[in-house]
Order: structure tokens, then sequence, then C-alpha cells
């Protein structure tokens, strides 16, 4: 494709950000970081990293938008070259970078013999920048783009901005009553309201799977050069964990159903983690088998089995995206022989909290034994009882 043709694309780019208004908060912080050389901004398919790109050539001076699957005929290097010598062009937003063969090396030619042109770049698996064979954790910062948290999500669903809370707040219900206010929107938000997608599709899963087949068979692939028997295996784990209860899995599970080795379950499990379809929870303490607690992102588990069935498990998966989105630490508690424990271990400056995740009739006889001052029950149905707070409050921790 040539120059001009680029220049085109361009153009409808700048055109197609006027029809997405509001912005969303990972925007502003970009917006913070723009003096910096290079920024890749990393996250799942579908939550508006294409959106934001679009949205920063908009209003940035000098700047050009491409998606790298149109580069066919001149190296990114080259490119750049032409664009900052006849045109001026100082900053270049480049969508999934991963796609291009060796995007590394061009980017280091960039950030070697271009000073004055600065890079944004998108890619949706993590582990492409992680197994760069050039240093560039010294040179790109990297900004997380997550789905919604359960607070952005009321502020697009119903555009009221609510203030984030802290555990601690949480724990002692220490909310307004216009946080309270939203629950009824969680369901929703569960089952898909959490994609940017979702405020116009009316069948936000159908959107979900089709991107899980993206991931499957060309992200996963041509980033980590695993072959098509392998993606095979891959999908076969994803729907174990999908169809399984949270409590039995595990890398060993996953080998054992899947009939391969311990290594190769671990890896496929890194893989989808990457690839922000899976969360690895580690356990709570030293004297235990280390193996992690192995959740999915929501809603990607309701793929395989229906609301009723899996609502127990999506609590479990909300809590620990949510959790992930607040950048906060958590641990999950191993069960003993005979005993029910808490769900989770989270440590905070002002100390550290245990939290049971549940639905109806979930109480606090878990907490017995467990030595710790700060003790919380999350509940779906929280309105009815005393001692429960409401789960959908998580959500407001980002």
């Amino acid at each position: 494709m040539s120059i001009t043709e680029l220049q085109a694309l361009d153009a409808l780019a700048r055109v197609e950000a006027k029809r997405f208004p509001i912005h969303r908060e990972a925007l502003v912080a970009l917006r913070k970081e723009q003096g910096r050389r290079f920024i890749g901004i990393v996250g799942p398919r579908g939550v508006g990293k294409t959106v934001i790109l679009k949205q920063l050539a908009m209003e940035t001076d000098r700047s050009f938008y491409g998606s790298i699957d149109t580069f066919k005929d001149i190296t990114l290097f080259e490119f750049a070259k032409v664009l900052f010598e006849k045109q001026g062009i100082r900053t270049l937003l480049l969508d999934e970078i991963h796609f291009l063969p060796g995007f590394d090396g061009e980017l280091k030619k960039i950030f070697d013999f271009l000073p004055d042109v600065h890079v944004v770049f998108t890619s949706s698996v993590a582990l492409a920048l992680q197994q760069s064979a050039f240093d560039l954790s010294r040179r790109v910062r990297l900004i997380r783009l997550l789905p919604f948290s359960f607070r952005e999500y009321v502020r697009f669903k119903e555009g009221v901005t609510l203030t984030r809370l802290t555990l601690d707040a949480v724990g002692h219900g220490k909310w307004t009553p216009e946080h309270m206010r939203y629950g009824y929107l969680f369901d929703e938000y569960l089952k898909g309201g959490l994609y940017p997608f979702s405020l116009t599709e009316p069948d936000p899963l159908s959107v979900l799977r089709s991107i899980l087949d993206t991931v499957l068979q060309r992200d996963i692939p041509n980033v980590a050069k695993v072959t098509y028997q392998e993606v095979d295996l891959i999908r076969k784990a994803l729907t174990f964990i999908g169809r399984s209860t949270v409590d039995g899995v595990n890398p060993t599970t996953i080998a054992r159903n899947l009939g391969i080795t311990r290594y190769k379950a671990v890896e496929y499990v890194d893989l989808l983690s990457k690839a922000f379809i899976l969360i690895q929870v580690d356990p709570e303490g030293t004297n235990v088998l280390r193996e992690p607690k192995i959740l999915m992102q929501i809603p990607y588990r309701l793929l395989y089995r229906s609301w009723d069935d899996a609502i127990g498990a999506v609590r479990e998966d909300f809590f620990a995206t949510a959790m992930s989105m607040a950048g906060m630490p958590f641990r999950y508690l191993k069960s003993t022989t005979g005993r029910k424990t808490p769900d989770f271990w989270l440590t905070t400056e002002s100390g550290d909290w245990v939290v049971e995740i549940g639905g109806p009739g979930k109480g606090r006889t878990q907490f017995k034994g467990v030595r710790v001052e700060r003790k919380m029950v999350l509940a779906h149905d929280a309105d009815s009882r005393r001692n429960a707070k409401p789960l959908f409050m998580a959500g407001y921790l980002a």
C-alpha cells in the first residue's frame, strides 16, 4: 500500500474518532505520558485500544495513525523517516504492532536514529513485548487498557461519575447512596457489559466468541509460534477450565485431562493469561503446593456454561478481575481437608483482609480459625443480610 493510500486511511481514522465523544479514563492517563518517546498500550481485544489511538490522532498535532496490517511494501523505520522528513510527522500511532515481523527491531531503529519521532502503539498480546529480542522495557512505557471497571461501566451506561472506593471503605460499609443505586446493572456487567462494544451490541457473548477465535487462531500462533495441533490443545484446555469448578483447576489437572505434560499445561495457561483470557491466583502461605488457582476473565466462562450453572464461579472470576483492574495484590486461601476456608487474602497498606465470595446462604463460618482482624463477606444478594457487603462494590475500586 502506498503512502498516499495510508494517508487516506489516516484521514478516515480521524473522522471515525468523532463517533466516540466520551473518552475512557485511560486516555487521560495516556495524555500525561505523551512526553515519553515510546508508549505501548496493552490490553485485550475489544476494550477500545483502536478507538483511543484514533482519538489521540484527532487531538495530536503532526501525528499519523496506521494499522500494522496495512504496512506491506515499506519497513516501519523507512515509513517513519519519510513521514518525518517530508511531512514533519512527529508522532506515529500504530495499531496491533505485534503482527509486524521484527517490530521490536524497527522500533529500536526509530528510537536510535529518529530522536524527534514519538511512537504510541497497541498490542493485544503482552507476550509479544515480553519476548522481544531487544530490551524494549528500557525504552517503552507500557500502559494497560483493560475492560470497564464496574465504576467506569456506570459512567458510560448512565453518564454518572462515581468516586473510587478503597477496600477499607467497602469492608466498613463506607459508600454513598449513589454507589448503591447502580447495583441493578451488575448482572448485565457480568454478562459482558465490561466490554465497550456491549454498549451497542445486543449480544456481547457472540462478539466475545469471535474475539476468542481470533486470539486462538491468530494472536497466539503469531506470537508464540505454536503449532495448529497445539492451538487445538489450548482450545481444549479452555473448554476444560470453563466447564470445571474453580477449585478443580490447576496445571496438574489440566495436564491430566489433556494427556500432556505439566510443563506444557503451564505454558498454555501462561499464554492464555498474557492474552487476557485467564487469571492465575497464587496461594497464600509458604507451606503449600505452589500451584495457582486458575480463574477466567469475565465473562469468558459464559461461553462454556449457562448463567445459572456458572454463577458461583463467575462471582470469583469477577472478584479476581476487579482486583487485577485495581492493581491490588491478592492470593487464594487453600482449603484443608474437612474444613472450609474463605476465598481470598488481600494485603493493603492498612493491613490484611480475608474475603469470602458468595451468593444466597453465604455466612461467616469459613472465618473460624483465620487469624486476621479484617474479614469481609461479599455477596451477590447482600441487601438481605446484615453482615455481607454487596459484591459489586469491589467494582468501584478501579
